[in-house]
């Protein structure tokens, strides 16, 4: 027996680990030796053991307690010797059908668990939780019953005048919600204290309301009652079973818990209850977490096993989820940087830079780029690379899509006034482009600004956009062209289906992706990538830019293959709106560009 159930009436119940038990269901026949045989010296677990322990005979007559036993009650060896538990107040709870399912249920097993109440030296009804052990002889015939009565009364002393029901489920007995978290608390003190493992597990019955609809209220009630003895009985020593809400149960598991307890518990639960001659199948999902790997508060642990037991349903059910706390911090790392990113976007840090676009054959700009910056408060200004990851495949895409098209169209009408006009390419993300409402947006943002021609504005799709769904981004795109907006494939060359993208996507320019364009001087593979890019576009009449060109090495070489637009840093470097006009007129300035258009005049 336990130490650790101190059942003194002046303090709360710290429900602690019994002994680590490898697997479950147990009905095994605890070998030892007949009532006749039993002895109980004074030095003996028996006597110093804080549970009340009650043995009885094959007819569940009294024939020894211990001394924990007169402690709690207040009932002395003599009172009660040859008598039934239920003679001296130790009775099931009180609800008629629990209790009789509860008694069926019992007499199936040599190892039983179930919510009593059990009268306390002070005259009171108090909870407990009375534990079976069916013994018998070498011939299998019962020879007597070890009973364990632990004290469930973890109420405060102030509280306990309160009816029963703010702490126990009146269907089942089982604690409430409120109970539990208590229980859990005192829980982790104890795991802490003695360094021993606790799981918390969140089980969830598959389709109950299904279940409840069709058979009705009454059967489904017998069948939570039902169940939860069933539960009951396949816990170990002061494991407990709370009832939180609905089909919704929790576990503490005071043991050490792995895979196989869980299969043998999902097994259990899978075996037909029989509720009012119906034989109903039910299912569980579970979710687990466990302390002190997961550490932290009660209610947080709570937290975690309902996420796993989540996890498990989409799963398919049927199954259980252990909660990973290192995947959980990096969920809520990734979740705090899109907060943080969404505080930049609603407080003005982040920003549009703009790459020049030239036609080397003429030495005309032609256009830019927008690039998003982030001008973060405490890092400085950040490249796309250092955050856009942290909203991949989220919605922030298409939020963050919306406003830096919002910006590009600002500034074309800012430009304007300037005299500046040169169309604006923006990049939009896969997961954008292909909402159902992109066109229709994308016109609302254009009539909000009727002195921007739509043509200035140009979208930069991903090849790889396409095929998530070509049938999608074709119609998008098609109805966004009906508005007087262009497209050009971004990063060319990099998908896989590049040829059926050219033929089908209705794209005004291909853009190479510079990852082919900056080394194809020293890397043949490159070389014969972008020479193959160009031959494709020139097939299919489509205009092409070559990205990261960064040398006149670069420009002529594109140049000799039929690509006359490009931009990079060769060029200039992405730069804030404010600087575009003092570029601008510097750049007819720069002699070694012009000399590349001049040869080529």
């Amino acid at each position: 027996m336990h130490e650790s159930l101190n059942l003194s009436k002046e303090q709360s119940l710290s429900p602690l680990p019994a002994q680590s038990t490898p697997s479950l269901p147990r009905s095994d026949v605890m070998p030892i030796a007949s009532v006749s045989d039993i002895t109980f010296p004074t030095e003996s677990v028996f006597c110093f053991a804080n549970e009340a322990i009650i043995i009885t005979d094959a007819e569940n007559r009294v024939v020894q307690v211990n001394p924990a036993f007169c402690e709690l009650t207040g009932i002395m060896q003599g009172d009660v010797q040859g008598k039934t538990p239920e003679a001296f107040s130790i009775l099931p709870l009180d609800d008629s059908r629990t209790t009789r399912l509860m008694r069926e249920e019992l007499q199936l097993r040599d190892r039983s668990k179930s919510q009593v109440s059990y009268r306390s030296h002070d005259g009171q009804f108090y909870p407990g939780m009375m534990s079976i052990n069916r013994v018998r002889n070498e011939h299998g015939e019962i020879d007597h019953h070890v009973i364990v009565l632990a004290d469930l009364s973890a109420i405060p002393a102030h509280a306990r005048h309160l009816n029963r029901e703010v702490y126990f489920d009146a269907l089942t007995g089982l604690p409430n919600l409120h109970l539990l978290t208590q229980l859990i608390q005192e829980s982790i003190q104890h795991a802490e204290a003695k360094q021993l493992p606790l799981a918390v597990c969140s089980l969830d019955i598959d389709f109950f309301k299904n279940i409840n609809d069709r058979l009705g209220a009454y059967v489904g009630d017998s069948l939570l009652a039902s169940f939860s003895q069933r539960i009951s009985h396949l816990l170990f020593g002061d494991d407990v079973l709370a009832r939180v809400g609905g089909d919704e149960f929790v576990l503490l598991l005071h043991h050490g818990v792995d895979d196989d307890f869980f299969e043998k518990l999902l097994a259990s639960i899978r075996q037909p209850l029989m509720i009012d001659g119906q034989s109903i199948h039910l299912t569980a999902s579970l979710g687990v977490t466990l302390y002190p790997n997961d550490h932290v508060q009660g209610d947080v642990l709570l937290r975690h096993a309902n996420q796993a037991m989540y996890r498990a349903k989409q799963r398919g059910r049927d199954t259980y989820h252990f909660f990973d706390p290192h995947h959980d911090r990096l969920l809520q790392v990734r979740h705090e940087q899109r907060q943080r990113f969404v505080d930049a976007l609603n407080h003005n840090e982040l920003c549009l830079y703009y790459q020049p676009q030239i036609d080397m054959r003429s030495g005309n700009v032609v256009g830019v780029e927008a690039l998003i910056r982030w001008q973060h408060p405490d890092e400085g200004l950040l490249a796309p690379g250092q955050f856009l990851p942290i909203i991949d495949n989220t919605p922030l895409e298409a939020e963050l899509g919306e406003w830096v098209i919002e910006q590009a169209l600002r500034q074309l009408t800012e430009w304007h006034t300037q005299g500046i006009t040169l169309p604006i390419n923006v990049n939009i993300s896969p997961t954008h482009l292909l909402m159902s409402n992109f066109s229709q947006r994308l016109g609302e943002l254009l009539a909000q600004h009727p002195d921007v021609p739509p043509s200035m504005l140009k979208l930069e799709v991903l090849e790889s956009a396409a095929m998530h769904d070509i049938q999608a981004a074709l119609q998008n795109m098609s109805r966004c062209q009906e508005l007087g907006v262009s497209f050009a494939i971004d990063d060319f060359g990099t998908g896989f289906s590049s040829l059926t993208h050219l033929r089908q996507l209705p794209v005004n320019l291909i853009k190479i992706d510079q990852s082919f364009v900056r080394d194809m001087l020293s890397d043949q593979d490159d070389m014969a990538i972008v020479e193959s890019v160009i031959y494709m576009a020139n097939r299919f009449k489509r205009p092409m830019l070559a990205e990261g060109v960064e040398t006149l090495e670069h420009a002529k070489a594109l140049m000799a293959l039929g690509c006359e637009l490009a931009q990079g840093y060769g060029i200039a470097h992405p730069m804030p709106a404010k600087d575009l006009p003092a570029w601008l007129a510097r750049w007819p300035t720069r002699k070694d560009w012009n000399s590349l258009a001049q040869s080529n005049n």
